[in-house]
């Protein structure tokens, strides 16, 4: 940093200001709300700082030297700058920002949190943009911190602790298959629930084991999983299409039409999702409108539905 700016403070650089501006001690030292002596002080200071007299006797007052007439139009500029960047955040208003946001979002929390929102943010922020990202829960605290992401919707078990955080939703999981299944008709014995075959959800489709297998190894039991997806919509168009039945959360086929839904024959821990977002953007203000969107569209539909 240069040396002469480690010397003076910012009351100097305002007072000098004034001084500029006024071209007369006195009617700067009432600009400022300040005594003359005071004032006359923080000149001998300037002048001492800068190495020039800044201001010289004139018939009509104080003229500028050449050193203060090319420090004026700098000075004044760097002030309005810094008073503007120390200024209150302007309230955000949804109906004429162009905002981007990006988004850290699973196919299931596309579906169950983001969707139940879009219609209304395109209503009353119709200039905004929204990129849904799938990101690899390892890396989300570092995106989100970095500015590659701006919130994140994930899992309770996965959320890092240096995020701030809202709960969303509790959701559990549900036993699906198509409409008129015919293993369906009845609630299944947990040794018919095992014969069946069923489709799981991978986020890399490799991977043929999950929460309801974990469950079913507490019992010594073990299904018949015969198909993986890597996505959530897959799943929900394999089940319409087939004989095939998946336990999967219950917000994601409970307005499936083409779907029978039922509880499954042994329990299941469920799951809760939150809303992630880094401290450098906790007090935004669009950033702020935008999770409380979220949240209130989706507490407005719990309500409604209970």
């Amino acid at each position: 940093m240069n040396n002469t700016l480690r010397r003076l403070d910012l009351n100097l650089l305002v007072t000098l200001d004034a001084l500029l501006s006024e071209q007369n001690v006195t009617r700067a030292a009432r600009l400022l709300n300040l005594a003359q002596p005071t004032v006359s002080l923080q000149l001998g200071r300037l002048r001492e700082v800068l190495g020039d007299p800044l201001l010289l006797p004139g018939p009509r007052g104080m003229s500028p030297t050449e050193r203060a007439r090319e420090l004026r139009g700098p000075l004044r500029e760097a002030l309005v700058a810094l008073e503007n960047a120390l200024s209150p955040v302007a309230a955000f208003d949804p109906a004429v920002s162009n905002q981007t946001w990006r988004i850290a979002a699973s196919d299931y929390a596309t579906t169950a949190l983001v969707w139940p929102s879009l219609a209304l943010l395109r209503r009353l922020a119709p200039n905004t943009r929204l990129a849904l990202l799938n990101k690899h829960p390892a890396n989300l605290a570092n995106d989100l911190e970095n500015g590659q992401l701006d919130l994140a919707l994930h899992t309770r078990d996965e959320a890092s602790p240096k995020l701030r955080q809202r709960s969303l939703v509790h959701d559990r999981y549900v036993l699906a298959g198509r409409r008129g299944h015919p293993s369906l008709a009845t609630r299944l014995s947990l040794k018919a629930f095992c014969g069946l075959e069923h489709a799981v959800m991978s986020p890399n489709g490799a991977g043929f084991v999950g929460s309801t297998d974990h469950a079913l190894a507490a019992k010594g039991l073990e299904r018949r999983v015969v198909l993986s997806v890597s996505n959530f919509n897959s799943l929900v168009s394999a089940l319409a299409h087939s004989d095939l039945v998946a336990v999967v959360p219950e917000r994601l086929v409970r307005d499936e039409p083409a779907l029978h839904v039922q509880a499954p024959p042994l329990a299941i821990p469920g799951f809760e999702m939150l809303m992630l977002w880094p401290e450098r953007l906790h007090r935004d203000p669009a950033h702020r409108w935008l999770r409380e969107l979220i949240a209130s569209t989706l507490e407005t539909a719990a309500n409604s539905a209970s």
